[in-house]
């Protein structure tokens, strides 16, 4: 289920914001810049955006592709990081606006929404592309074998619940540079529990989702225990979206008990492309 709501009104909080912004060359100023929200911020200790960047190998210099960006979390800090003269440039390989999807609407509301933050702030995003993402009714975001990373964010689950995972994968492994690196965080599922191959609750099973990407023709070098969370007993009424952000909770149930857990528990793996 798409249920990933993405916050119409942190970018309302961001819009008009456009101050001149210099290049950072460090994570951490770009963390602690007056450019992120309070509420961006905040959720760094959930996402832990330094460490998992830097797990991944992140690098100025890098191609960078983002798959699904949502409202641009991520975004606003790659973006920032990479650095045009030396040959870095982001992608943010966004939601299909002429998709026939059931989910069409969220989509493109949600696209409007991230092409606005962009255009509001130029200073900030002025090393970015933005292209659709829904392959193979989309054309490639990036030429084959031309890019240094792709980065995704709690999307697998979509691919995986509306079929589109194969096409996802095949793609990412296509523009990729031979060795080039594919980065993947999601919700993880518990082990106890049967595998769901269209993790409708929201959650995967790590060791089954390791297994379809290598087929695809990826190693994993490294996984991360960054993004851990054993508060999290995965068995809410409405899913991982039971959870803050999104925070579904059933009237009769206390939000507070959700609160305490906090976001989800997430794997943070580290593939690379096999062969050319």
């Amino acid at each position: 289920m798409f249920v990933q709501f993405y916050r119409v009104c942190l970018l309302l909080v961001l819009v008009g914001c456009t101050a001149a912004y210099a290049h950072h060359d460090d994570l951490h100023s770009i963390l602690e810049s007056d450019f992120r929200s309070v509420e961006a911020k905040a959720r760094d200790q959930y996402r832990h955006p330094f460490e998992t960047l830097s797990f991944f190998g992140l690098a100025p210099d890098m191609r960078v592709v983002e798959l699904w960006p949502g409202g641009g979390w991520y975004s606003e800090i790659i973006s920032a990081y990479l650095d045009q003269e030396e040959g870095g440039h982001f992608i943010a390989a966004h939601f299909n606006p002429q998709t026939e999807h059931e989910f069409g609407d969220f989509f493109r509301d949600s696209l409007r929404a991230y092409q606005l933050k962009i255009e509001s702030n130029p200073n900030w995003f002025r090393n970015i592309e933005i292209k659709p993402f829904e392959p193979p009714k989309t054309p490639p975001v990036a030429e084959a074998g031309s890019i240094d990373m792709v980065l995704t964010f709690r999307n697998v689950h979509n691919w995986l619940d509306d079929g589109s995972f194969n096409d996802a994968i095949r793609e990412v492994r296509r523009m990729l540079k031979p060795g080039g690196v594919f980065g993947v965080v999601d919700h993880r599922a518990s082990l106890t529990q049967e595998v769901d191959p269209k993790a409708e609750n929201g959650y995967v099973n790590q060791q089954w989702l390791i297994r379809r990407i290598e087929a695809i023709g990826f190693q994993l070098v490294a996984d991360s225990p960054i993004n851990s969370n054993l508060k999290d007993s995965k068995d809410h009424p409405n899913g991982v979206w039971t959870l803050p952000p999104n925070l579904r909770v059933p009237e009769d149930q206390d939000q507070h008990h959700y609160l305490d857990i906090g976001e989800s528990d997430r794997f943070t793996l580290k593939f690379v492309k096999l062969g050319r």
